[in-house]
């Protein structure tokens, strides 16, 4: 309980002040960082069951994607009326995502037709890779996108910034109460065989205290409380999906 205490008193200012202060390439490298972070967790996973991932091409690509979603956003697209558009590409270098993806799904045959390494390897390995692709790396990248949302809100401030920090506050706050609800008042497991310690009692309270974030956002944000709710409740379900 002390180390968790420390690592949200130190973590979480840290987290708060890049969100909100710091320049969107600061924001895009440290999420580029933390996804790496989690990739390399969800390949020791694989390995555990003896899915080797191309650790190093697809960590390479899962950058790749972060970079692609921060430079989606300098794109500046302009209507000049008519139904002409006028597109400057402020970044200097834009890809898009779904050529990051094509470039990983050939560099990952390649890789295993270079090794050559039996099909039974091969399979589980891109199987593996990809995955992290899918279920890591392409979400979390979505974090880059919502910062370069630039209109403000009713009550002032970046909107994107808010968004985030909303998102992060209701996992924050959910995984806090789910923990020591779980803990005091949780007997019926929620699924044994992939997590035994999590229970329903823990679940439940984990939804309820995204959803009272959603309503301190939704008054700090000036913004309609019921679509707050839906948003709260639907990441928070991926969250739990998550973990």
């Amino acid at each position: 309980m002390l180390l968790r205490i420390l690592t949200a008193a130190v973590l979480i200012p840290v987290v708060v002040a890049v969100v909100w202060w710091g320049p969107p390439l600061l924001l895009a490298a440290v999420a580029a960082g933390v996804a790496l972070i989690a990739l390399h967790e969800f390949f020791t996973l694989g390995e555990r069951m003896g899915m080797h991932a191309f650790r190093n091409w697809t960590m390479l690509c899962a950058a790749g994607i972060v970079y692609a979603q921060y430079a989606a956003g300098m794109v500046e697209t302009r209507s000049l009326g008519g139904g002409d558009l006028l597109i400057r590409d402020a970044a200097r270098g834009a890809v898009s995502v779904e050529l990051v993806f094509l470039i990983f799904v050939f560099g990952a045959a390649g890789i295993g037709l270079a090794t050559r390494r039996p099909l039974h390897d091969v399979l589980p390995s891109i199987g593996v890779s990809s995955a992290g692709m899918l279920f890591v790396a392409l979400p979390f990248s979505y974090l880059v996108r919502i910062n370069e949302i630039e209109y403000s809100s009713p009550a002032g401030g970046h909107v994107g910034r808010q968004l985030i920090l909303f998102t992060l506050c209701l996992i924050w706050a959910g995984d806090m109460l789910a923990y020591f609800v779980g803990r005091s008042l949780g007997h019926l497991p929620m699924a044994p065989a992939l997590s035994p310690k999590k229970t329903w009692e823990g679940a439940i309270a984990n939804t309820i205290a995204s959803l009272l974030v959603a309503v301190f956002f939704a008054r700090w944000m000036q913004a309609e409380t019921m679509n707050l709710l839906v948003i709260a409740g639907l990441a928070n379900v991926a969250g739990q999906m998550g973990d």
